[in-house]
């Protein structure tokens, strides 16, 4: 067998499985955080998470097979070991940039959320005062 194939699929089981791993990991996790964004709207957490992961998926994969071809002939084991390496090194360095925008953007948005629930008065108003008039009673009173 020809050790490029070899090196291909190597790469496409581990690139694969890493992508199915993190997505799953993310998703379990991220559900949480996402219940909070969205202020305990579970249907649309799981929503927005089915969503997340299904984009994941797909810009993911779709790098994993972009990303496929090699330049060189492979002709050694010793050459198919890093090329290997350095393609998954660079699918883990997409993996985590993904996994970072994802958490920077999620976290806007939950910033966002909790800047305007803080807009709203914790206790309603109990009392009005007239224009110019003393907020303080007079002494004796």
């Amino acid at each position: 067998m020809d050790l490029t194939v070899v090196a291909y699929v190597i790469y496409l089981l581990v690139s694969v499985g890493l992508t199915v791993w993190v997505a799953r990991t993310l998703s379990r996790n991220g559900r949480i955080f996402l219940g909070d964004v969205l202020r305990g709207n579970e249907k649309l957490a799981d929503a927005v998470n089915h969503l997340l992961v299904v984009g994941f998926y797909l810009v993911n994969l779709g790098f994993v097979a972009l990303y496929l071809n090699t330049d060189g002939a492979i002709e050694s084991p010793r050459v198919v070991f890093e090329a290997v390496s350095a393609k998954l090194g660079v699918v883990l360095l997409v993996l985590g940039a993904l996994h970072l925008g994802n958490v920077f953007v999620l976290n806007k948005f939950r910033r966002r959320g909790a800047m305007e629930r803080e807009q709203v008065p914790p206790v309603a108003p109990q009392g009005w005062t007239t224009h110019g008039a003393p907020s303080v009673p007079p002494a004796g009173a």
